[in-house]
């Protein structure tokens, strides 16, 4: 219960009755991108100040490894539980979704360990970076693999289908409008190649900007953490509870969406992240890794990309229906792991782990 009063989660409550009201409270455009370059920048620095602290040790090593195996395992056992309700296409789309991972449930995660003074590693805002990328991959490789199956039969449809030199398919998925306007269904875009995903993964504004950040106060280490501690520390709760308010109206607009879905992906949408937070348990337990590191791995697991993923699977599988991945995860999983997921997986780590 006491998490539930925390101010960031507070905050995100009233967002949400806010958006459920239809009250006229609106976070601007620009305030919204603003506060998330301001959070992804503000973790990247308190990540590298605390790698300088630490260093690259051997129980570094391991809460990082054990981030990239969950960010592959859990993606592709997704893809085969869902491939039994959806079609291949949104099957590899939502199982990206779920790969990979939500920032903001991260950082209000590292906000609730602070609150309960659980230490954890500052390094895991690289785990998170690490996490967001191998889902996407593996989906775009299962979309690919399905379009060369499909394509030996659909040969002729295929020739018909407009191609731009760039590699861009005019027409995109079914029941969906091409840069032509019309609406054709079963077309399919060109394969897109991993090298490309890789690239424009590695590339992205948030990525970068999360990673630079990193790097910057590694190498400033303790002078700059003084130096930054205004903007990086005491500002950080007030700018994620506005962040969370915003977050909170975005998740009263994706509801009527979920209402729409049908009831095995709502309960996929609940248990799913439990389960992925179970199996980030078990590993952590076998690893040994410190307590807040098993939490915050817990959580990542957990949570579901509602930014990253679907920004990048729209272009890369424009088959797949982006009302279905994006209020899943935004308007289901994301409230849940806030409301109920993070304090629930760090009391679980807390017992087990005797804190």
């Amino acid at each position: 219960m006491q998490s539930l009063l925390d101010p960031a989660v507070l905050f995100f409550a009233l967002g949400v009755f806010a958006g459920l009201v239809r009250s006229n409270l609106e976070m601007p455009a620009a305030i919204s991108k603003f506060l998330s370059i301001y959070l992804l920048m503000a973790l990247g620095l308190k990540g590298g100040f605390a790698l300088a602290a630490s260093g690259f040790t051997a129980s570094v090593a391991s809460s990082l490894g054990l981030a990239v195996l969950l960010a592959v395992v859990v993606p592709l056992v997704g893809y085969a539980l869902l491939r039994r309700m959806l079609s291949g296409f949104n099957a590899a789309a939502v199982a990206a979704t779920y790969g990979s991972v939500s920032a903001v449930t991260f950082v209000t995660a590292t906000q609730y360990l602070e609150s309960q003074s659980v230490p954890y590693g500052g390094y895991m805002a690289a785990a998170m970076a690490l996490m967001e990328s191998p889902a996407i991959i593996l989906a775009v490789m299962l979309a690919n693999a399905l379009r060369q199956r499909q394509a030996v039969p659909a040969s002729h449809a295929a020739q018909m289908v407009g191609v731009s030199p760039s590699g861009a398919a005019t027409l995109a998925g079914p029941g969906s409008l091409g840069a032509s306007g019309s609406a054709t269904a079963g077309k399919a875009g060109p394969p897109l190649s991993v090298g490309k995903i890789l690239h424009e993964s590695f590339t992205d504004g948030t990525q970068l900007l999360l990673l630079g950040a990193m790097v910057i106060g590694l190498v400033t280490g303790d002078a700059g953490k003084a130096a930054m501690q205004p903007f990086s520390g005491d500002l950080f709760k007030g700018m994620l509870c506005l962040f969370l308010l915003d977050m909170g109206l975005s998740t009263a607009r994706n509801l009527p969406a979920v209402r729409k879905q049908s009831p095995w992906l709502l309960a996929y949408a609940v248990l799913g992240p439990l389960v992925h937070a179970g199996l980030a348990l078990a590993l952590a337990w076998l690893a040994q890794v410190p307590a807040g590191d098993a939490a915050l791995l817990m959580v990542l697991a957990a949570s579901a990309s509602y930014i990253a993923v679907p920004a990048v699977v729209r272009y890369a599988i424009p088959e797949a229906d982006p009302s279905l991945y994006v209020s899943l995860s935004l308007g289901v999983t994301f409230p849940l792991n806030i409301l109920v997921g993070i304090p629930l997986y760090t009391q679980v780590v807390l017992r087990l782990w005797g804190g």
